[in-house]
Formats: structure tokens, sequence, C-alpha cells
């Protein structure tokens, strides 16, 4: 029983810590940090720009600020900057 509980745990975290999106993608623009960050660090606005899965993650405030700075890098900034703002409208000016 306890050997069940305990995999179940570690199948859990392990998802939770999963990496999202492809591996790094130099080639792309926006790709340089795809892969690095896990799912609980989202939901991501890569996408939404043209930039690889799991790439501009806007989990919290700080995250949110730091990917309108970047959105330049992204094939598609407004798209990164719209999502950032249906996640955070007080960013919007």
């Amino acid at each position: 029983m306890l050997l069940v509980t305990l995999e179940l745990v570690i199948k859990l975290l392990n998802n939770i810590m999963a990496k999202v999106g492809s591996t790094k993608n130099d080639k792309k623009a926006g790709g340089s940090n795809a892969g690095k960050y896990s799912s609980s660090e989202g939901p991501f606005c890569g996408p939404a720009g043209g930039a690889p899965k799991g790439t501009y993650p806007v989990g919290t405030l700080k995250r949110g600020k730091s990917a309108i700075k970047l959105a330049h890098n992204a094939p598609n900034p407004m798209g990164i900057k719209s999502c950032v703002y249906k996640k955070w409208p007080t960013l919007k000016k």
C-alpha cells in the first residue's frame, strides 16, 4: 500500500515539474528559452506571438512584465503583448 502511494506521489511530482514545450530552438525567433520552464510557471504566451510552445511564461506579474519587455524577440510581438494583457490587465498602459 505504501509503495503504491509513493509511486503515485512520484508520478504526480514528475508531471508537475515536467518541462513545457520543445527543446531550445535558437533558429526560431523567441525560442532561445524553449523547454526551460516547468508547467507550473505557465500559462505561456509564446505561441500567441509565433514563438515555440513553453516560452514567455506569465504565471506571475513579474513574469508578465518580463514577457512584455522581451516580446520584441518574438516573430509577432503584439501577439505576446495581447496575451499578457489578457492575463494581467493592470499592465496595460
